[in-house]
């Protein structure tokens, strides 16, 4: 079970090393689902002593005040033979073998982080420590609790201390290990007072008790080692550490460690526990208890690490793949971005996705109601009918058929139909518009899907599951503010020319009516006396009402057959010139225009939001966390 301590270890490096240390609740974290054992106690509790005895080195700061004013992830590795060393993980491939300057390098990568004005910070150091003379463990020393600020701090800083430790200790996967002096109050103890706080059950927290050996005469420590002043649901752990002359003349610790066990085999008051106390003990039962809460947790945490990696991946494509550096890969991105814009605009008209119906209704409904309220009967009144045949025969009334009043009545009334006609092209046009914006709208949530395997190729990561709507609903053309303008200026100036051509070539089918007439239609009006007769019936009198109401008649028939006619080719040439025209072609020019852009101004068209940017990248490192946490839990495990 060894490899479980060295895989949380492996991990919480990793964690340290991508900003993960539990702070940032912008981002999933995986700090705080790992256990680990954080070392609680007040100042002067003989917190430093404790540790540096479980390691058996000298490698703390010491000094009056705060100290620790930064969380020290301490990892130890047993070795089975070689010389001790110490690696920071922000010193990589530096060893240290010289533990003088392991102290040394812990204050000043304090002072790097914090300054020299004694603040803290929550930023932990990472500190490993390999070694024949330890048990795989990790440990998290925490700044000493304070009840006073010294010069050079805030006021606050009792309280900012207090805080930082509560976040770490509060986690339910927290081992807390809570340092009491014996030689004062445990009523008064920092560490036994918090601990209660966040775990009033005791049932994850081990008291260690330190200074026995400094106690007054008289008394002693055993009601509380045997659980009957304090109980908590694991045994009390007493241990006795080097005095301050000891520290002065640098005693061997191996050589502490054998008078700590001959201090309580010899006593009288603590013979009886003497094989559960001292700092020996106090590491391998921390092992122990380390290995059996990481096995129990490694279930829960390959459930939490393959949601939080689907969650990742989720907002990553959501988010949209990132910008290319050089200027093909820019120019390839804004290419494939307009062809999804471009596919999704055609699956509109096509009827894959809604919208193009609404241009059948145009030819269906509003075309044909348009020509039905032109009401040709009323034009062709009598009196209007009078008016044109009369002006059309000049000073001489016609011999044989009025036929320039014919042509101009026919003239007339066919050009009414010139604005339905036009009414049908601009209600086109602006249909087509709007499956545009539509269409633009809705690129690239389809778009990123296309992107998400290239995405799954990136660094990147996730925020926890209160997620921000307004980021997870990103797609690509939102993406780019300032080509998502350009695409759609180009769409709509496109459409603005097709629609000049259809509505030229259109009216044109109308004039086409005016100036051309079906001859074989008035051949065939001598033949139907009833509905027209022979219209030299009423050559010698021009006025008659019944030759008129006659010539109406006609010309009603001769308009309402080329309207029919017309009601079919308008559409035609409508879908031809307009409909056709946007699905083949509608982003021609701007591709003519992309290819003449520099590098500079291809990447104002990729002008992303810095913060989608930046949470991207975030996003991404996460999801690396992620993946490499989970490879190498399933490795241990399968192994």
């Amino acid at each position: 079970m060894e490899t479980l301590i060295s895989l949380v270890n492996k991990i919480q490096r990793a964690c340290t090393a991508l900003g993960d240390h539990g702070e940032d609740n912008a981002l999933p974290t995986l700090w705080e689902s790992l256990p680990s054992i954080a070392v609680v106690g007040g100042q002067s509790s003989g917190k430093s002593s404790v540790l540096e005895s479980i390691v058996g080195k000298d490698f703390l700061p010491r000094g009056a005040g705060i100290v620790t004013r930064r969380p020290l992830v301490l990892q130890l590795h047993k070795i089975d033979e070689g010389r001790e060393y110490a690696e920071f993980m922000h010193l990589p491939r530096k060893k240290f073998t010289d533990f003088a300057a392991v102290r040394k390098e812990i204050a000043d990568e304090t002072d790097r982080e914090t300054g020299r004005s004694k603040q803290i910070s929550s930023v932990p150091i990472h500190l490993s420590i390999f070694s024949p003379n330890v048990v795989n463990l990790t440990l998290v020393d925490l700044p000493g609790l304070t009840k006073v600020a010294v010069e050079g701090q805030p006021e606050s800083i009792v309280h900012d201390i207090e805080n930082m430790v509560r976040s770490f200790i509060e986690k339910p996967n927290c081992i807390i290990l809570a340092i009491s002096p014996a030689n004062q109050d445990l009523a008064t103890s920092d560490a036994i007072k918090i601990s209660r706080e966040v775990d009033p059950r005791g049932e994850r927290t081990f008291g260690v008790l330190t200074k026995i050996d400094l106690m007054d005469k008289g008394t002693d420590a055993v009601d509380i080692l045997e659980g009957k002043s304090y109980k908590l649901q694991f045994p009390w752990i007493g241990v006795v550490n080097r005095s301050q002359a000891d520290i002065n003349k640098s005693v061997d610790m191996i050589a502490a460690r054998r008078r700590e066990r001959e201090y309580f085999q010899n006593s009288p008051e603590y013979g009886h526990l003497a094989s559960r106390m001292g700092s020996e003990h106090l590491g391998k039962l921390l092992s122990k208890h380390l290995e059996q809460v990481i096995k129990s947790r490694i279930p829960g945490l390959q459930s939490l690490i393959s949601k939080t990696i689907n969650e990742l991946e989720t907002e990553l494509s959501r988010l949209g793949r990132p910008v290319a550096t050089d200027a093909g890969g820019k120019l390839y991105m804004i290419m494939e971005i307009c062809r999804s814009f471009d596919q999704i605009f055609k699956e509109h008209l096509d009827g894959t996705r809604s919208g193009g119906d609404k241009i059948y209704n145009v030819f269906d409904n509003q075309l044909p109601a348009a020509l039905k309220r032109l009401q040709f009967d009323k034009h062709l009144s009598m009196d209007n009918v009078r008016k044109l045949i009369t002006e059309a025969d000049g000073y001489q009334p016609h011999l044989i058929a009025p036929e320039q009043g014919y042509r101009r009545l026919i003239e007339s009334t066919l050009v009414t139909i010139r604005g339905p006609a036009e009414s049908a092209v601009d209600a086109v046009h602006a249909i087509l518009k709007d499956l545009v914006h539509k269409s633009i709208s809705e690129t690239m949530v389809d778009f990123v899907l296309y992107a998400q395997n290239y995405v799954r190729s990136l660094e990147l990561r996730f925020e926890n599951e209160e997620i921000s709507l307004s980021l997870l609903q990103i797609s690509e053309l939102k993406q780019y503010p300032t080509l998502r303008v350009e695409v759609s200026a180009a769409a709509v100036d496109s459409l603005d020319r097709m629609k000049e051509e259809s509505k030229k070539a259109t009216l044109q089918l109308v004039d086409m009516e005016s100036s051309y007439l079906t001859v074989e239609f008035f051949r065939k009006l001598p033949q139907d006396a009833e509905k027209g007769g022979n219209p030299t019936h009423s050559i010698f009198d021009r006025y008659n009402d019944s030759y008129l109401r006659r010539i109406g008649s006609n010309v009603l028939a001769y308009v309402n057959m080329v309207c029919a006619s017309l009601r079919n080719s308008i559409p035609k040439s409508v879908v031809y010139c307009q409909v056709r025209e946007a699905k083949r072609c509608l982003l021609d020019y701007f591709f003519a225009e992309l290819g003449k852009k520099e590098t500079r101004q291809l990447s104002s068209l990729l002008d992303e939001d810095p913060a989608v940017m930046q949470r991207r990248t975030s996003l991404g490192k996460r999801l690396e966390l992620y993946r490499s946490a989970q490879a190498d839990i399933d490795a241990v495990t399968w192994g």
